[in-house]
């Protein structure tokens, strides 16, 4: 096994930095101010199953390219939309060109790709960039769905 990988994610809330595993169950929250986080993450081939499928929360991938514009447009948006829902969803981003497995699996003909899952099954897809408030709706829709199908 390797060890832990993590990333550095400031609070919205207060302004401080916390380290936070890209894999884990749960939903991080400020060591200072015990507020949630937003839960950015890069994930691919060879970790996307314990980064994403097997998360506890609702995960957003982000299928990308670095030669994309739009992708580079909505990144921003993804991570507003993150901040807003800290602590009920994981965003995940992939960039396919170097993660050629994800983009069979996700069956990936344009980019930028969105997903939702839930436990590793896709419950919403689109394609294409979207202003953020378009987005955090898209996302939250898709969430209820999977409430009503989870039982509540």
């Amino acid at each position: 096994m390797n060890t832990t990988r993590t990333t550095t994610v400031t609070c919205p809330n207060c302004g401080r930095g916390n380290r936070i595993p890209v894999a884990a169950g749960g939903r991080p929250k400020c060591g200072h101010c015990k507020q949630p986080l937003p839960w950015v993450v890069d994930a691919g081939d060879d970790d996307f199953a314990e980064v994403a499928d097997n998360a506890t929360v609702p995960v957003v991938v982000d299928l990308w390219a670095t030669w994309c514009g739009p992708c580079r447009m909505v990144s921003p948006a993804l991570e507003q939309v993150a901040r807003d829902l800290a602590g009920r969803i994981k965003l995940v981003k992939v960039d396919v060109d170097r993660n050629p497995r994800l983009s069979r699996r996700f069956e990936v003909q344009a980019v930028p790709t969105l997903l939702v899952l839930d436990r590793g099954e896709t419950v919403a897809r689109q394609a294409g960039a979207a202003p953020a408030h378009v987005l955090r709706s898209w996302v939250e829709q898709a969430m209820a769905g999977r409430q009503t199908t989870a039982g509540g």
